[in-house]
Formats: C-alpha cells, sequence, structure tokens
C-alpha cells in the first residue's frame, strides 16, 4: 500500500470507522 496520497488515506479511515462503528452496535 504505497503511493496514494489522500485515496488510501480516506480508505483506511473509513474502514477503521466502520469496524468502530460495527464494534459500537454490536
Amino acid at each position: 500500500m504505497s503511493g496514494g496520497g489522500s485515496y488510501g488515506y480516506g480508505f483506511t479511515f473509513i474502514l477503521v470507522l466502520f469496524i468502530l462503528l460495527v464494534i459500537v452496535i454490536d
């Protein structure tokens, strides 16, 4: 996962947010 500015970072951020959301909902 190298070379990718806002896309790579944004995707990872959304992934983490989604996981946190699932944990909170559960």
